[in-house]
């Protein structure tokens, strides 16, 4: 919608800005959203369809073209705001309800901003009232609210419930996740009431901890290191963490200078709950009064402020008529782990996250279902690259097709992973947390790590593709059998999500993109290494999955692959990892959120999660040296079924084998190489193996199968040095 540098004259309406069922240019007519009077409203993305959905493709480009807008109750009115990016001094019409207006109101409201972000610096709202009847609105009244925090203190839980919302999960929230439902059916898009809450309370408490430590190590007001950490966000997402900063700053300033701390703080504002019998979870040590009396005289002081209304969580937003088809996309996109653009429909994308190409071979034709990685070639690619492998064409020498004549009988088979987020290579960066480390530079992937649900699988031990940037080294199955055999560019396929187990892999395995008919071979890497074994629950051991549960649910597995895959085709099953190696190695070491004071070890950390049920792992993850050794017990039995698996079912489209998770091993060597234990695991979930332990799985994983198993990675290619002389790099990945 073209700005609107001003508010209309007394009785006036833009002649832009009329047609109030048209806020957008190109939008569809629809009517505008029907708030109801009085009812707490979350933070709602306002967006038209194909402005939200740029936006979600690409948080950090498309954030200037975002309409939202802030509802909360404030008197009998509803305050608003509108902003992204830089874009300022736009307007548009809301329902606006007000007593004294016999017929419907509409508020058009503008706003304006100054210094590096859209700030509610001035924010005007005229109301309209359009009479039964009446097809113009007309000027009823001009209400103005300065911009400033303090006089905005009915959006301020909002606003702080949004920051915890949107950025904690970002930094703990598929840590933290346990295995998805069991079952053919689809995994729900959102989070039981208990993990919301336990997920809440865990973000509050992280972020309230940086901004506590940047104040400290700055020397600087609480207010001044959160327009800090503000300044450290991509530019284009800066605008609602500087409004952050100036709502909040004076608020918690007051709660730290009583020394109360991110727990006291983070339970005062109601976003650390406890259920009725429950013990208080807390990360820190308890302050000296107790923390339950800390905790009542930080509320007596919230008292002093409006009262705070509760979140009322994303599930309203996707209840938002305007919002309702994206939101069904965005869940479809979750349920199925398909690309959330492909044009064609052929599961293969040119966008590398929102499980683009960073989890599957780049598409080369977006528009033609019949172009994809891996299969076979048409025609032998005379014209066009039919299978995206970057080579096609005919030798002008002789006239044979160099596709023909270069992987014609060369065994050209692809990379399959179905796994877990282990396999999706789950990272949190520890600069996000580390104030000693913080920058700008900390956070500049933070849109793609959001947009890849904190997964970095173009970095991952079977399909990682490109040289890693959070550390280590990549090194992965997919990449040495593209050395082996150039005619594999781009031929892989990452089909693991973060809490996937044996019990649901069925479903999400529908998502594999492989034709028995038109499509090469393939090597399937079956890797739920732990969440079988794992779950957030006081119960822990009841929760995890019987040796005949993983019997049943694995060959379930193996008879769709065996109705899917082209013959040919290669079963891995990888057993369950000892995660008794992560207590032995790290409970006593420093969390990065602790190292600034010395205060916080894994073990507090563990502790914490587990008191909200939100732990990744109770079993292992605990201070209980029977419990953990029961469930590496549990870990080691269906192993064994994998095994046995393997040496005793046939299958018509593939040969099946199994072997280890091969952590002693990785241990060992990166002994030899001079490295410490503690480092093969990632520092701020202290549960996924890191990059490092990644990329030295996988020569371990290549030398074994490579001296056991030939076989399965086929012949090496003696023309992959023409290849890269005629093609380079192949068109890249």
């Amino acid at each position: 919608m073209p700005a609107a540098a001003s508010c209309p004259p007394p009785g006036s309406t833009p002649a832009e800005l009329k047609p109030w069922q048209n806020p957008g240019v190109g939008a569809p007519s629809l009517p505008p959203p029907q708030l109801q009077p009085e009812q707490p409203l979350s933070f709602i993305f306002h967006a038209w369809s194909s402005r939200m959905e740029t936006l979600v493709k690409n948080l950090a480009e498309a954030a200037r073209d975002t309409y939202f807008f802030l509802s909360v109750v404030e008197g009998r009115g509803v305050t608003a705001g509108r902003g992204g990016g830089r874009v300022c001094g736009s307007g548009f019409f809301f329902p606006f309800c007000n007593t004294s207006c016999s017929g419907e109101c509409l508020a058009l409201l503008t706003l304006s901003g100054s210094g590096n972000y859209c700030g509610l610096r001035s924010l005007v709202i005229r109301c309209y009232c359009r009479r039964h009847g009446s097809a113009e609105p007309e000027l009823f009244m001009q209400p103005s609210w300065s911009s400033q925090a303090s006089r905005m203190r009915g959006s301020r839980q909002t606003f702080f419930n949004l920051f915890c919302i949107l950025w904690l999960p970002i930094l703990l929230k598929a840590a933290s996740s346990p295995p998805l439902p069991r079952g053919n059916d689809p995994p729900t898009a959102s989070l039981s009431s208990g993990l919301y809450k336990g997920h809440t309370c865990v973000g509050c408490v992280l972020v309230v901890s940086v901004i506590e430590q940047l104040a400290q190590w700055h020397n600087s007001t609480v207010k001044a290191a959160m327009e800090r950490l503000c300044n450290y966000i991509p530019e284009k997402l800066q605008g609602f963490c500087y409004i952050l900063a100036e709502l909040y700053g004076p608020h918690i300033a007051e709660l730290i200078d009583r020394e109360m701390n991110a727990d006291v703080v983070c339970h005062s504002l109601k976003l650390c709950k406890q259920d009725p019998g429950q013990l208080l979870c807390h990360l820190y040590a308890p302050p000296k009064v107790g923390l339950s009396a800390a905790i009542r005289k930080a509320k007596s002081i919230m008292k002093t402020s409006k009262d705070l209304k509760s979140f009322t969580g994303f599930s309203s937003v996707c209840a938002f008529p305007l919002l309702a088809n994206l939101c069904e996309k965005i869940k479809y996109v979750m349920r199925n782990k398909l690309p959330f653009e492909d044009f064609d429909g052929d599961k293969f994308s040119t966008f590398p996250t929102l499980r683009g190409y960073h989890w599957r071979g780049r598409d080369c034709n977006d528009k033609n279902t019949t172009v994809y990685p891996g299969r076979r070639p048409d025609n032998w690619d005379v014209k066009s690259d039919s299978n995206c492998n970057g080579i096609w064409g005919m030798d002008p020498k002789d006239g044979i097709p160099y596709e023909e004549k270069f992987c014609k009988g060369a065994d050209s088979q692809g990379v399959v992973l179905l796994g877990d987020s282990a396999g999706a290579h789950f990272h949190i960066p520890p600069e996000w947390m580390t104030v000693t480390q913080m920058s700008a530079k900390s956070f500049a992937n933070l849109p793609m790590a959001f947009t890849d649900e904190l997964d970095w699988p173009q970095f991952s031990e079977i399909t990682g593709f490109l040289n890693s940037t959070i550390g280590g080294w990549t090194d992965s199955l997919y990449l040495r059998l593209r050395r082996r055999n150039r005619c594999n560019h781009r031929d892989l396929q990452n089909i693991s999500q973060n809490g996937g187990s044996s019990g649901n892999l069925l479903y999400l395995i529908k998502s594999l993109a492989r034709n028995q008919l038109l499509d090469n071979p393939a090597i399937v890497i079956y890797a739920t290494i732990g969440n079988d074994v794992c779950n957030g629950n006081r119960d822990t051991l009841a929760h995890m999955t019987t040796p005949k549960e993983m019997l049943s649910n694995v060959m379930q597995v193996l008879r769709y692959l065996d109705s899917r895959l082209p013959n040919g085709s290669h079963v891995i099953l990888t057993g369950l990892v000892d995660g008794r190696f992560l207590w032995d190695n790290l409970h006593d070491r420093y969390h990065p959120l602790g190292q600034l004071n010395r205060d916080i070890t894994y073990s507090q950390i563990y502790s914490f999660l587990d008191c909200l049920q939100v732990s990744p792992c109770s079993g292992w993850l605990t201070p209980n040296e029977t419990l953990r050794n029961l469930t590496s017990e549990r870990a080691l039995q269906l192993s064994n079924v994998l095994k046995e698996i393997a040496r005793s079912e046939k299958f018509a489209n593939f040969d099946i084998f199994y072997m280890d998770f091969p952590l002693r091993q990785t241990a060992e060597e990166w002994h030899k190489m001079g490295g410490e234990p503690w480092q093969l695991i990632e520092p701020v979930d202290g549960f996924h193996p890191s990059q490092i332990a990644a990329a030295l799985g996988t020569r371990i994983t290549w030398q074994k199968v490579l001296h056991e198993w030939p076989q399965v990675l086929g012949r090496e290619n003696p023309f992959n040095d023409q290849i890269e002389a005629i093609f380079k790099d192949q068109g890249g990945h």
